[in-house]
């Protein structure tokens, strides 16, 4: 039997059945391109960054409905864009402030062009909005996060400052996304950070409670991640493992949650034009697979540039994926990680789909001429490569040399091809019994 998860507000049966989203991390960081926390990391002062980045942002070559058919390509069912980043800079025509784009020379709305290319493929809109903002008048500027933690005017130029005042300006943006786009499926908020000695920031200053039955009065079914601080189950609707691969089932006082791994191609969610550390293609959809036979999702990130386009390493990994995924997506889409009953044989990683009773094999290491199956005697019907359907064989290992097998751990043996088939990592295709 599959496991079953604690029960959400929100509606997780897409989420948990699409799997696949594309993340996208895009602000002025585009332009200086080394980090979206390029503003911490080199303590940059609104002036200076402003007078650099806000005056020259200008993605001329910005294509929605390419950025959409990227992801569509690589199989991603679902995305969520920053609207807003801890810099504080917004992609749409938000009547709350000036600090956004139609005010830069780019001068438009972003997003919305965003979320029409997007359902336009079918995917599933998803808003990420920064609790965090840098640059709003009445932010407190905190002494361990943010632009002027090493600056000693730091408690001077907090006087006159109202938290409360920032936090009506955050729960007024949550309200014009999720009434000025339609359809908002998915609202990841990032982050807080309270300290055991009562500093940084959490549900007091962003005023949690009341700003979370908004969302929910606004947009009936919508998911919210877990970062506004609050404790309860209707506080969030799945887990965020960020830049980290769980080793089993995300749990929550034991019980199995909805959740869901983001992560990036390389060391940086906005465009980094000298960060090195990018992962194959292979390397990401072992990361897919590994995420859905744990029952989870992953969210995979991109940073266009600051002319408005993914770069040709993102591209590459998107089409790759996609490569792989145009064959083998059944084995991902609506599967989940295998009954308890099915050990996973060595080497490999098991999904299953409980609609079509269907056990997937994803072959890790390309075995010599058998595939041992322990548990699995007298449970399946019928084996098939996925890339191709051509039938796998289910035969004992030859008489002669049976004596090598030791016990009876009820193994159902798959003779393969000697020769591994042309893709990443070829999916064997059970049919349970009922």
């Amino acid at each position: 039997m599959s496991l079953t998860t604690r029960p959400t507000v929100g509606d997780t049966a897409w989420f948990a059945h699409d799997r696949f989203g594309l993340f996208i991390h895009w602000g002025l960081y585009a332009l200086p391109a080394r980090h979206e926390w390029v503003k911490h990391n080199e303590q940059i002062t609104n002036e200076v960054y402003d007078s650099k980045y806000f005056t020259r942002f200008d993605p001329d070559l910005y294509d929605p409905r390419a950025w959409a058919a990227a992801a569509a390509g690589a199989g991603m069912k679902y995305f969520v864009i920053t609207t807003k980043h801890h810099e504080g800079f917004c992609l749409w025509d938000s009547a709350l402030t000036d600090y956004k784009s139609t005010q830069t020379p780019c001068g438009r709305d972003l997003l919305r062009p965003m979320v029409d290319a997007f359902r336009e493929q079918d995917l599933k809109v998803g808003f990420y909005h920064s609790l965090i903002d840098w640059h709003h008048p009445h932010y407190i500027q905190d002494p361990h996060i943010g632009p002027y933690r090493a600056h000693a005017d730091r408690e001077a130029m907090n006087i006159g400052r109202d938290q409360g005042q920032y936090a009506a300006y955050l729960h007024g943006q949550t309200r014009e996304l999720l009434t000025q786009f339609g359809k908002v499926h998915v609202l990841w908020y990032d982050f807080s950070y309270p300290k055991p000695d009562g500093s940084g920031k959490g549900h007091a200053d962003w005023q949690s409670e009341p700003l979370l039955k908004m969302v929910r009065d606004l947009q009936p079914g919508i998911l919210v991640n877990d970062r506004l601080d609050l404790p309860g189950d209707e506080a969030w609707d799945m887990k965020t493992p960020e830049q980290f691969q769980p080793r089993e089932w995300v749990r929550v006082n034991g019980v199995p949650v909805v959740w869901e791994a983001c992560q990036t191609f390389s060391g940086s969610w906005g465009y980094h034009r000298d960060e090195a550390t990018w992962r194959s293609v292979e390397q990401l959809i072992l990361t897919l697979i590994d995420c859905v036979s744990k029952g989870g999702n992953l969210l995979l990130n991109v940073g266009p540039t600051g002319r408005g386009e993914f770069d040709a390493r993102a591209l590459d990994r998107l089409a790759g994926m996609g490569e792989w995924m145009k064959r083998h997506g059944r084995s991902i889409y609506g599967s989940t990680q295998a009954p308890a009953e099915f050990p996973t044989p060595p080497d490999c990683r098991l999904t299953y789909n409980p609609t079509t009773h269907r056990m997937y094999v994803h072959v890790l290491a390309w075995p010599y001429k058998h595939l041992h199956l322990d548990g699995f005697k007298d449970k399946v019907e019928y084996a098939q490569l996925l890339n191709d359907a051509s039938e796998v064989p289910m035969r004992g290992i030859e008489a002669w040399q049976g004596h090598w097998e030791s016990g009876d751990k009820q193994t159902l043996t798959l003779t393969l091809p000697v020769v591994k088939p042309d893709v990443t990592y070829p999916v064997i295709e059970l049919f349970l019994k009922p």
